[in-house]
C-alpha cells in the first residue's frame, strides 16, 4: 500500500512562512510528479503547486505564484512546499499527491497522503 505522509503544518500569522513536507517509502518516487492540493473548509480541493519526475518542470495555481516554491528530493524519496508571505485565505489543509505524470487535475492523482493543516492568522 502506498502511503504519502506530510509534515510541516501548523499556525502561522499572516506574512509568515512554512515549509511542508511529503515523504514516502512505497514508490519509486523519481518515476512519479508530484502535487500540492489545498482545500478549506466548503470548498473543492485546489490545485497548488506540482513539479515533475526530476524536478526541472514546476507549475504553479495563480493564486500561490511568487509566493510558494515546490522542489524535491528524490535521494530522500520527498517533496517540499515552501510556502512565504502567507494570507489568510491559505488556510486550508494541504495534501500531497503523486501521479505518473504532472497535473493540475486531483482527479487524476492516484496517490493521496492525508492531508496537514495550515493555519494562517490575520
Amino acid at each position: 500500500q502506498v502511503r504519502l505522509v506530510e509534515s510541516g503544518g501548523g499556525l502561522v500569522q499572516t506574512g509568515g512562512s512554512l515549509r511542508l513536507s511529503c515523504a514516502t517509502s512505497e514508490l519509486t518516487f523519481s518515476t512519479y510528479a508530484m502535487g500540492w492540493f489545498r482545500q478549506a473548509p466548503g470548498k473543492e480541493r485546489e490545485f497548488v503547486a506540482a513539479i515533475g519526475r526530476s524536478g526541472s518542470i514546476t507549475n504553479y495555481a495563480y493564486s500561490v505564484k511568487g509566493r510558494f516554491t515546490i522542489s524535491r528530493d528524490n535521494a530522500k524519496n520527498t517533496v517540499y512546499l515552501q510556502m512565504s508571505s502567507l494570507k489568510p485565505e491559505d488556510t486550508a489543509v494541504y495534501y500531497c499527491a503523486a501521479e505518473r505524470v504532472p497535473g493540475t487535475i486531483a482527479l487524476s492523482y492516484n496517490y493521496w497522503g492525508q492531508g496537514t493543516q495550515v493555519t494562517v492568522s490575520s
